[in-house]
């Protein structure tokens, strides 16, 4: 018999990574049509500006870097509209150009661009806009008054004070927030589409919301509207399991997630800005490393002595 001995990798699947970003741009389209309907053509355009100013700092970059133009393979597309909507639909348009432009060169290009950054770009960048301008970042508008437009008045999110809305109005979207946070039924069609495609697994969305809502009720807060009248739905499900920053292992994957939940309760029980969603997957973040190390499997053919 006759042994042909190749390079690896020896495993291949059908799914590129052009074929993983379409999965989840489709699956972002309900979040997209509901934030559009709850605040008004306004979010739909500062979400086509954030996307399209990711494509084009992208294309930029690698132009001005040496590199192969890659815009083909959506990686920009998701990280511009997943920021968008993190963005209340009021900020201005200039701050959707300038956190695309952090999140594609600074935190995404200068480490070496797709697969080399250590921390979600659109988080980072959400992060830095929050620090930079909290007077646009927290300007939260009413959901639209279809005789009026939008209510000119900024407003708390229900985070602040959950028995103010009704469970209908938290599941369907009719509360201030971020553009893409609001329904949390379109994000649920969006994690369906995720699992159905096979784009992500069920652990880190179904572990980073179990172990929030038990500190939650640990802190006396409703578990119930915890999920439902902040960002962690979104986050659970489009942010948290980023491949690149999360860890690989199921054991780490659940470790992971259940430290992010944990932390987004705390923040939102101990610290002055009510959200914590986006600190909360950023530092676990930049714990998926040690988590890997921790949970690192047993290469085939060698011993622990070997591994260690």
């Amino acid at each position: 018999m006759k042994l042909n001995l190749s390079p690896a990798p020896h495993v291949h699947s059908a799914q590129s990574t052009r074929t993983l970003m379409l999965n989840v741009l489709i699956a972002l389209l309900p979040c997209a049509v509901a934030g559009t309907l709850v605040f008004g053509p306004g979010a739909l355009l500062l979400m086509l500006i954030s996307t399209a100013s990711a494509v084009l700092f992208e294309a930029l970059w690698q132009k001005l870097s040496g590199n192969a133009l890659r815009i083909g393979d959506l990686s920009a597309a998701v990280t511009g509209l997943i920021l968008g909507m993190n963005l209340p639909s009021r900020a201005p348009w200039w701050i959707a150009v300038v956190g695309s432009a952090f999140a594609v060169i600074v935190v995404k290009g200068l480490f070496g661009g797709l697969g080399d950054n250590f921390i979600n770009p659109a988080l980072a960048a959400r992060a830095m806009l929050l620090a930079s301008w909290p007077k646009f970042m927290t300007a939260w508008a009413q959901p639209v008054n279809w005789a009026g437009g939008v209510d000119a008045l900024s407003t708390a999110t229900p985070l602040a004070n959950p028995a103010n809305y009704t469970p209908a109005q938290l599941l369907l979207g009719n509360i201030p927030g971020s553009i893409g946070e609001v329904c949390k039924l379109a994000i649920l069609l969006g994690l369906v589409w995720l699992l159905v495609t096979k784009t992500i697994t069920w652990r880190i969305p179904v572990a980073m919301v179990a172990s929030e809502c038990v500190f939650a009720w640990i802190f006396g807060a409703d578990p119930v509207a915890s999920v439902l009248s902040g960002g962690l739905l979104f986050a659970a499900v489009f942010m948290a399991t980023d491949y690149v920053t999360c860890p690989m292992s199921a054991p780490g994957q659940f470790v992971y997630a259940a430290g992010a939940g944990a932390l987004v309760a705390v923040i939102r029980r101990f610290g002055g800005y009510p959200e914590g969603v986006t600190y909360g997957v950023l530092l676990m973040n930049v714990a998926a490393p040690l988590i890997d190390r921790c949970f690192k499997r047993r290469v085939y053919g060698h011993g622990k002595e070997a591994e260690a």
